[in-house]
């Protein structure tokens, strides 16, 4: 991710379907999304995905240390424009995260929004269950979340099964 890539970056998350899961519901706007940008940006973590066939940018998802699990790594602060929900999409964003992180770590965490019913589906797709809920400051203030934990081999079989 590069200072660069705001506008385009802004223009597959503007719609307020996309936020409206996430505790900042209001990110379609502007001036709310800057701040979560500049946040991404400088937390020197995030990946920008990129639709191949047209080369724009469709989302963006970052690793993290969570303050409860410092031994491990965390998956989260993702988005993905509402064009590429329900497909193939995630599961490959995923993959590729997922590969990269279980090459260092035996757990890999994702924290959800209570209320985010559809990111916590996804997340099961991917095999992670939900362990427990915790408050935790992850983005800057103290807040609910549900920890979902997968494990390097439950992510095996779940590759295995999908034919990777």
């Amino acid at each position: 991710m590069t200072a660069d890539d705001f506008d385009e970056l802004y223009a597959a998350g503007s719609d307020p379907a996309v936020w409206a899961g996430h505790p900042a519901k209001d990110r379609y706007k502007p001036e709310i999304f800057r701040q979560y940008f500049d946040a991404q940006l400088t937390s020197r973590s995030t990946l920008v995905f990129i639709d191949r066939a047209t080369g724009k940018l469709i989302g963006c998802s970052r690793y993290y240390v969570a303050p409860d699990q410092p031994q491990d790594i965390s998956i989260g602060f993702t988005f993905l424009s509402n064009a590429y929900w329900g497909g193939a999409t995630n599961f490959e964003i995923k993959r590729l995260m997922l590969d990269h992180a279980f090459k260092s770590v035996d757990d890999v965490w994702f924290h959800i929004d209570p209320t985010n019913i559809r990111s916590q589906k996804a997340t099961a797709k991917l095999g992670a269950v939900h362990a427990y809920d915790a408050v935790l400051d992850i983005s800057g203030s103290p807040v609910s979340w549900m920890c979902y934990r997968l494990t390097r081999d439950v992510w095996a079989k779940v590759k295995s099964a999908q034919g990777h």
